[in-house]
């Protein structure tokens, strides 16, 4: 009955860890989600304005 008990009491402390880190990473997810529609409405407005251009690190500057 003690070994019983003791698994309850175990698992029960990893569910709660468990869930911890699912709220944790809900969170994260969230906030994420929000990070990237704010960029994806930058970058279409950016590309509305005609501003939009990307320069590559082995592409030289327009004035050269």
């Amino acid at each position: 009955m003690t070994q019983l008990e003791e698994t309850v009491s175990h698992l029960t402390r990893q569910v709660e860890e468990l869930n911890d880190v699912v709220a944790r990473q809900d969170t994260e997810l969230s906030t994420m989600a929000h990070r990237v529609k704010m960029l994806m409405e930058r970058e279409a407005q950016r590309e509305n304005a005609g501003t939009g251009g990307v320069i590559l690190g082995d592409e030289r500057p327009p004035h050269y």
